[in-house]
């Protein structure tokens, strides 16, 4: 490997890093082939303290152990104060996410949302979507029930595990 080999493969990690911190991702990984028998593998990942409620909490609260209300319940959410405390996480209706990405909560913008607060969902019935790599994923109603909470923005990026919404 030449020294300007070296050099162009340190940049682009350090691009690589810069890019995790700057969209707030966990982890990053990139293969890259030169030709034959010369490719570059490189997972970049940060370590995030791990609290049940950081699943759930918006990039800034990560790193926060409080057990705060989550800047990422909608303004639509309309729990009481005493729910606020609860870790959505360990509700018994919380819908994980199935994968790291984007939620959306409508098929494109300018159209309804899949669902809203107090909807009655049937089992299957799609909820939102997660884009993971340029992927959009329909995430089903796990079982039929009512909307009680939408713990998500649009646009807003989810980790693995995160609650998304309520169903009871």
């Amino acid at each position: 490997m030449t020294k300007k080999h070296h050099e162009n493969d340190v940049s682009f990690i350090e691009a690589l890093a810069k890019i995790l911190q700057e969209n707030d991702l966990s982890e990053v990984e990139v293969m890259r082939d030169y030709g034959e028998n010369d490719s570059l593998n490189v997972r970049v990942s940060r370590a995030k303290e791990v609290v049940q409620m950081a699943a759930a909490a918006a990039p800034a609260m990560a790193a926060a152990p409080a057990p705060a209300p989550s800047p990422v319940v909608t303004a639509a959410d309309t729990s009481a104060p005493a729910r606020a405390s609860e870790d959505p996480a360990s509700h018994p209706g919380a819908v994980p996410s199935p994968m790291v990405g984007t939620v959306y909560l409508q098929a494109e913008p300018g159209t309804p949302a899949f669902v809203s607060i107090g909807d009655k969902v049937e089992e299957g019935q799609t909820l939102l979507i997660v884009e993971a790599m340029k992927t959009m994923n329909q995430i089903p109603a796990p079982r039929a029930g009512t909307v009680k909470r939408i713990l998500v923005e649009d646009g807003a990026p989810v980790e693995f595990g995160a609650p998304l919404m309520i169903i009871e």
